[in-house]
């Protein structure tokens, strides 16, 4: 009686992690797929068709006297910047998710039942993140090398500048650092707020102050390449920094604006001009110096989420 009794549940399988991860956030996944192939399509079209027949305008259309943008050159000029701006997206999307994932199952008891289950809360947080971290890891990966690929394959002038943060970001590794932090960030939004809407908000808005924070502090991660002499003398493609006088003692003082009076500059001890910028060789070590820092901080916040949640369920 007692193998008839307990053979028919022996074949009944739950779940596995892996799987009730998917389920759970399938919707989510799907969001990210259409984000990642419109993007990826964007950055292909603007390598291959798109940024041919706009060199090609540029070559036939425009000379040293100027040049009227043709429709090729637009459309070109759209589909670059609208893929630089989904990458820039991707880090607010990361955070939302994993805040909204995070939040809603700690609001309707799902996550509790893990718990009471199979699950530790330990492995169910990390559960949770690993499959959107790795997808979109995976992703940001791919999407940085083929904004590299674009970034100098046509000779067709754009308004973008190495340093601006919108391709500065995705043309190296931290577009594939910042979505990992926006992960982490939305977690411990999740985990704090523990409701879907709160969760989400509160993530966003930490994403932002971090984003804003980096950007302001990026510039001086490394140190200014500094040129001298009798004017201002910057080079091209740069990012400027500050300038200023030089005094005979060598010091750099604040530009006393005497124009070209010889009395006011002798007065102020000038012997000539300073510029501090960033050269376009100055791209790789601000963009290393960056990472780690973010990678740090994703370890912070992720050290710190596990260790809120192991104290709440203690």
């Amino acid at each position: 009686m007692t193998a008839l009794t307990t053979a028919p549940t022996a074949g009944v399988r739950t779940a596995g992690p892996l799987r009730t991860v998917l389920r759970l956030q399938r919707g989510v996944l799907i969001v990210w797929a259409v984000l990642f192939t419109v993007a990826a399509g964007a950055l292909l079209w603007a390598y291959g068709p798109g940024g041919n027949a706009a060199a090609a305008d540029w070559q036939r259309k425009c000379g040293a006297h100027g040049c009227d943008w043709s429709a090729a050159i637009t459309n070109y000029h759209q589909a670059y910047a609208g893929a630089e701006f989904l990458i820039g997206v991707i880090p607010y999307f990361a955070t939302a998710l994993a805040g909204a994932v995070v939040g809603r199952e700690l609001e309707n008891g799902t996550a509790r039942l893990a718990w009471t289950q199979s699950l530790t809360p330990t492995r169910w947080l990390g559960t949770t993140l690993a499959v959107p971290a790795a997808l979109i890891a995976a992703g940001s990966t791919l999407l940085v090398l083929l904004h590299r690929l674009l970034y100098d394959a046509h000779k067709v002038p754009i308004t973008w500048s190495w340093w601006n943060a919108e391709t500065f970001i995705p043309n190296g590794t931290l577009g594939v650092a910042h979505p990992l932090l926006g992960l982490a960030v939305g977690a411990l939004a999740g985990l704090l707020q523990r409701r879907l809407l709160t969760s989400i908000g509160l993530a966003i808005a930490a994403t932002a102050l971090v984003d804003t924070t980096l950007g302001f502090a990026r510039p001086h991660l490394w140190p200014w390449a500094t040129s001298t002499g009798a004017d201002y003398e910057t080079p091209r493609n740069v990012l400027y920094g500050d300038g200023g006088a030089v005094t005979s003692t060598g010091a750099h003082i604040a530009d006393p604006m005497c124009r070209d009076s010889t009395a006011c500059l002798k007065a102020h001890d000038v012997t000539g001009f300073y510029s501090e910028y960033h050269p376009a060789s100055h791209f790789w070590p601000l963009q290393l110096v960056e990472t780690g820092i973010v990678l740090a901080v994703t370890a912070l916040v992720l050290a710190t989420a596990f260790t809120l949640l192991r104290r709440r369920t203690a």
